[in-house]
C-alpha cells in the first residue's frame, strides 16, 4: 500500500472535521480561525482553508458580518441529504452489483467485522464514519461511475454526524449491523433488484429514525 503524505490543510480538515462530528463544537457554534490555528498550532492559512473544504462538505457555513459557524441540523437538510444517498448510491450499486466478485465481497465481510470489532470498543467513530463508508463503497466499487461516486463520497461526509446519532442515539446499532449483513447477502446472491431497493430502505429508514428522534428532542424542550 502506498504511503499517503497529507498536507497540512488536510490534516486540519480532518481535525476540525473530527471535532463537529463528536458534538466537541455544537451546531451553530462559531469558528474563529484565531482560535482554531491556536489550538492546532497552524497559522491561520490552513485553517481558512479547511473551512471552505468544510463548507464544501456541508458541515460549515460562512455568513455575512458572522463568519464561519458549524452547520444547523435541520429536518428539511437531512431529507435532502439522504434522498440524494439513495438515489446516487442505488445507481452505483445497480451498476456494480454484476461485477463484484469474490475478493470484494470478502472485503466487505471484514470491514463489517471491524464495524462490529470498533463498536464493542466503544469506538462510535470509526464504525459510523470511514468503516461503515467504506464497506458501502466496496459494494459500489465496480460500477465505474467516479463522478457519481465522488458526489456520494462528499454527501457521506455531510451525512456522518447524522448517522452517528442513528447509531448512537437513535437506537440504530442493531438495525444498521443487520442490515448490512442483509444487503451483502443480496449482493452475493446476484438479486439485484432486491439488493438495490433493500439499499434504499436501508438508507431511507435511517432517515426516518433520525427526524423521528430529532422531532422527540424539539417536543421535549418545547
Amino acid at each position: 500500500m502506498a504511503i499517503q503524505h497529507k498536507t497540512r490543510t488536510q490534516l486540519v480538515v480532518e481535525a476540525i472535521r473530527e471535532r463537529i462530528l463528536k458534538g466537541e463544537i455544537a451546531p451553530g457554534e462559531p469558528l474563529r480561525q484565531a482560535a482554531l490555528a491556536e489550538a492546532l498550532e497552524v497559522s491561520r492559512i490552513p485553517v481558512r482553508e479547511a473551512l471552505v473544504q468544510l463548507e464544501a462538505e456541508g458541515l460549515v457555513q460562512f455568513e455575512a458580518h458572522k463568519g464561519a459557524t458549524v452547520s444547523e441540523l435541520s429536518l428539511e437538510q437531512i431529507d435532502e441529504a439522504f434522498e440524494l444517498r439513495a438515489l446516487l448510491e442505488a445507481e452505483l450499486l445497480r451498476r456494480s452489483i454484476g461485477h463484484l466478485n469474490a475478493d470484494d465481497f470478502a472485503r466487505a465481510e471484514a470491514l463489517m467485522a471491524d464495524m462490529d470489532a470498533a463498536l464493542s470498543k466503544g469506538d462510535m467513530i470509526t464504525a459510523t464514519g470511514e468503516l461503515n463508508i467504506a464497506f458501502h463503497n466496496v459494494l459500489y466499487a465496480r460500477a465505474e461511475r467516479p463522478q457519481t461516486q465522488e458526489l456520494v463520497d462528499a454527501l457521506n461526509k455531510n451525512c456522518q454526524r447524522f448517522v452517528r446519532l442513528h447509531i448512537s442515539l437513535a437506537g440504530g446499532l442493531d438495525i444498521a449491523s443487520n442490515e448490512h449483513k442483509e444487503l451483502l447477502t443480496l449482493c452475493k446472491a446476484g438479486e439485484k433488484t432486491k439488493a438495490v431497493n433493500f439499499l434504499k430502505r436501508h438508507i431511507l429508514g435511517a432517515r426516518d429514525d433520525i427526524k423521528a428522534f430529532l422531532s422527540k428532542q424539539e417536543q421535549q424542550l418545547a
